[in-house]
């Protein structure tokens, strides 16, 4: 089932790059861009990622702390985020809980049947661990930033 907008976000614990467990509890009495990319190395993502990264000073103004997720392993992970000088924590939902949590699972990616990747995904979770904006698109466009820096600063 789908996460909406007015809910309490799904809590998950997944690998950082440093294959660290990292939940989202952590981040508790923050604001949180929580971004589901389908895969690290692609062109959309790379884009997306380095969007985020060099809006870090305006997220950080907004008292929000981006984390990224994606389905592939921590190692890709760790090389996708040191080539683009990536600085929020990327997490491996290489069991694909989480994307199922939020319900933002793509099943047979790229026509791979069986293969399950993530759609290009946004949720704003406020301080208090309710979903206060959802961004669904297909993994071939991009996100809406400017929509994500408003619900953000009406929640300031």
């Amino acid at each position: 089932m789908a996460v909406e907008v007015g809910q309490a976000a799904p809590d998950f614990t997944l690998a950082d790059t440093a294959r660290q467990p990292r939940s989202l509890k952590e981040f508790a009495g923050q604001n949180v861009v929580l971004a589901f990319f389908p895969g690290a190395f692609t062109g959309g993502c790379t884009v997306e990622a380095c969007a985020f990264r060099d809006s870090a000073a305006q997220y950080t103004g907004l008292g929000a702390q981006v984390v990224g997720v994606t389905v592939d392993s921590p190692i890709a992970q760790k090389a996708w985020a040191d080539a683009n000088q990536l600085t929020f924590p990327i997490l491996s939902d290489h069991s694909r809980k989480a994307i199922e949590a939020y319900g933002v699972a793509f099943p047979n990616f790229l026509g791979l049947d069986g293969y399950t990747s993530s759609q290009r995904a946004i949720f704003v979770i406020d301080k208090s661990g309710t979903v206060r904006y959802k961004e669904v698109v297909a993994p071939s466009a991009q996100v809406n930033f400017d929509a994500i820096n408003q619900a953000l600063a009406g929640l300031k």
